[in-house]
């Protein structure tokens, strides 16, 4: 099993939180991290912190988890794409993700609608850039060159890479079968290794359907790690932040977050947090986040325990381990890390 981390959040984009994290980059490296995934939401971008690292680094891999698709046209996200790799010298991993109504609608000023199949074309138009051809492409949403303008099919002049993997950051059904189809690999979430055989079969499913097996497909995700011989004092204080996702990341119509715990095995759970939280009885919503919500999607406790759950994701057939290590201070941090990285490699 690898191992991957990630930087970057909603509220990030402070200079001193990004001094400490190009040194958490540099020492996780040292410590054996594969992957290092930086996160757009509606803070800091996903690519320039990519590119920063890339000069910093040697060896990790640097992913983008995600690039919002409807932030950029789909030649531009190939061409950010072909750099990333060249200034990377090929470490560089393309996350892609649809987001949501909120932020694509609210920030983006794009529709929704219709997520997967824009992801779809996306996804072909950029492997057209990959290959070095031409992009002349039609689909339902997505139409290269313009008609009735003045464009034309135009080639760009950066060389070709189809050795650049793409991955998915998908939550519905048919997007994480778009996944197992279309993608190298999964950035997952809001996912309970007990109880998320159904996901996984679902991405097989659409690998099946391309003619490739699930042992194709790398699949990421992980949580939060801290230890402790008190792991009920870790439980609480994170319950605030599944409410948040429970309830706020998405319209009341749409929560992918929320229904994937519904598909996990949480429907009433799901249900009810939402709606305390859509009410504005926040601290009600996070009350009613069950203890095996969050103990279910984090790695928390002694290091038997910690260990358990590492076992858990192996299990659930998680490929790569994706850590978000707790500590009040970098060295906690990074001390976190290390013992959770000895733990995995205990489990291989």
């Amino acid at each position: 099993m690898k191992i991957a981390i990630g930087v970057g959040a909603a509220n990030s984009g402070r200079r001193n939180d990004w001094d400490e994290t190009v040194e958490f980059v540099t020492e996780a490296e040292k410590l054996g991290v594969d992957v290092c995934w930086s996160a757009e939401a509606w803070g800091q971008d996903a690519v320039v912190p990519l590119a920063f690292l890339a000069a910093r680094t040697s060896r990790i891999k640097l992913g983008t988890g995600i690039m919002q698709i409807s932030a950029r046209t789909p030649s531009m996200t190939a061409m950010t794409a072909l750099t990333m790799a060249t200034v990377s010298e090929n470490r560089f991993i393309l996350g892609l993700g649809a987001s949501g109504p909120q932020v694509v609608e609210g920030l983006q000023g794009r529709p929704f609608k219709a997520p997967v199949t824009r992801m779809k074309e996306t996804i072909e138009i950029i492997r057209l850039a990959f290959a070095g051809e031409k992009l002349q492409y039609h689909g339902k949403y997505h139409e290269l060159p313009l008609p009735g303008g003045e464009g034309k099919a135009l080639r760009l002049s950066q060389p070709g890479n189809s050795e650049i993997p793409i991955y998915l950051a998908t939550l519905s059904p048919k997007a994480l079968e778009l996944t197992g189809e279309m993608a190298d690999g999964w950035v997952g979430t809001s996912f309970v290794p007990d109880h998320g055989r159904p996901v996984i079969e679902t991405i097989e499913r659409g690998a099946q359907r391309a003619g490739k097996s699930l042992a194709d497909i790398d699949l990421q995700v992980g949580g939060s790690v801290a230890f402790s011989d008190d792991p009920q004092s870790l439980i609480a204080p994170r319950k605030a932040a599944m409410a948040f996702q429970l309830g706020a990341m998405g319209s009341a119509d749409h929560n992918f977050y929320n229904d994937a715990f519904k598909r996990q095995g949480y429907e009433e759970d799901a249900v009810r947090v939402q709606q305390l939280w859509l009410e504005g009885k926040r601290d009600a919503a996070a009350a009613a986040v069950p203890d095996e919500m969050i103990t279910g999607t984090n790695l928390l406790g002694t290091e038997e325990m910690v260990k358990e759950r590492i076992m858990a994701y192996q299990r659930a057939g998680i490929t790569t381990l994706r850590l978000a290590p707790e500590g009040k201070t970098l060295d906690e941090r990074l001390n976190c890390l290390g013992r959770a990285i000895d733990l995995v490699r205990s489990c291989s």
